[in-house]
C-alpha cells in the first residue's frame, strides 16, 4: 500500500493506494506550521487512511527547494519551522516504511505529465502560477535531474528591477511580476478582486516573458500551466499568454503546445503515483 502526500503551504493532502493504479478520496487538513506536528499528523492520517495495514512506500511534494539528497527543504518561505528539518528521515520512521519527497510543483508536473494535460508528449515543462511560480521539467515520464530542484519563478527578466521577489526579496524575478502575492502587493486586493483586464493583460506579457526563457532552455514538446492564477477566473488568460509567445518565441520551427493543467487539486497525489510506479 502507497501513502501519497503532498504538504503545501496552506494545506496537506494525504491519499493511498492499494493498487498502485489509483487512490481513494484523500484527506485534506491545514499544513502545521510547526515541524514534529506536522509529521506526528502524517503519522496519524496515514493510520487511519491504510485502516491499520502496512505501508510499503510513501511518496509526496513539498512546497520548497530541497537538498541534493531529497532529505530536507533548504528554505521555505511559507513553512519556516520545516526548513532544514530531517524530513525524510523523520517520515521514514513514523510511517516505518521507505519515503521519496520531491518539490512539490515538480510532483504535480509528473501527474499532468503521466496522467493529465501532457500525457503522450516526452518532454514536459510544467508551470504553476500561484501565490508563487514554480514548475518542473518532465521528461519520458521522470522529473529531470537536477542539483537542487527547479525554480523557473526566480528566473530574472527585470536586471536592476526595483521590483522584488515576494519569495526570496530578489531584484526583478519573474514571481514579483506574475504571483498572486505579487498582484496583491501591487493593487492592494486579491487577485480574483482584480475585474480590469489590462492587469491581467500585462500579467500575461510578464508570463510570456518568462515561458519563452524556459522554452529555449529547456526545449519541450508541451508546456502545462496550472495554478490558482491560471485557472480560476479573473485571472490570467491562456489564450492571451499564447499571443505573446508567437510574438517573442522566434527561434524554434514550432512552439510547444501550450496547455492548462487537468488534475486539478489532486495533481500532486497523481505525480505521488506515478513516482512511485516509476520506482518499483
Amino acid at each position: 500500500m502507497y501513502l501519497l502526500f503532498d504538504i503545501g503551504g496552506t494545506n496537506m493532502r494525504l491519499a493511498v493506494s492499494k493498487d498502485g493504479k489509483g487512490f481513494g478520496e484523500p484527506v485534506i487538513v491545514p499544513t502545521p506550521q510547526n515541524f514534529s506536528s506536522g509529521i506526528g499528523e502524517i503519522a496519524r492520517i496515514a493510520k487511519e487512511l491504510s485502516g491499520g495495514e502496512a505501508i510499503t512506500n510513501g511518496a509526496g511534494g513539498i512546497a520548497g527547494p530541497l537538498d541534493r539528497q531529497r532529505a530536507m527543504l533548504v528554505n521555505a518561505p511559507h513553512l519556516s519551522d520545516w526548513a532544514k528539518k530531517p524530513l525524510k528521515a523523520e517520515l521514514e520512521k513514523a510511517l516505518t516504511a521507505p519515503v521519496h519527497i520531491e518539490n512539490d510543483a515538480a510532483m504535480v508536473g509528473l501527474g499532468e505529465a503521466v496522467y493529465g494535460a501532457g500525457k503522450g508528449h516526452g518532454i514536459v515543462v510544467y508551470i504553476t502560477v500561484s501565490t508563487g511560480i514554480g514548475g518542473a521539467r518532465i521528461v519520458n515520464g521522470r522529473i529531470d535531474s537536477s542539483a537542487y530542484g527547479f525554480e523557473p519563478g526566480h528566473q530574472i527578466i527585470q536586471f536592476d528591477s526595483a521590483i522584488t521577489c515576494p519569495g526570496c526579496g530578489g531584484a526583478g524575478h519573474l514571481e514579483g511580476f506574475t504571483s498572486g502575492t505579487a498582484v496583491e502587493r501591487k493593487y492592494g486586493k486579491k487577485p480574483h478582486d482584480v475585474t480590469d483586464e489590462a492587469v491581467w493583460d500585462e500579467v500575461a506579457k510578464y508570463l510570456a516573458i518568462g515561458l519563452n526563457n524556459t522554452i529555449v532552455h529547456w526545449s519541450p514538446d508541451a508546456v502545462v500551466m496550472g495554478g490558482s492564477m491560471m485557472i480560476k477566473k479573473p485571472g490570467v488568460d491562456i489564450n492571451r499568454v499564447r499571443e505573446y509567445i508567437d510574438k517573442t518565441l522566434t527561434i524554434f520551427p514550432n512552439k510547444p503546445e501550450l496547455k492548462l493543467a487537468e488534475l486539478g487539486h489532486v495533481g500532486g497525489l497523481w505525480g505521488a503515483l506515478a513516482y512511485l510506479n516509476s520506482k518499483m
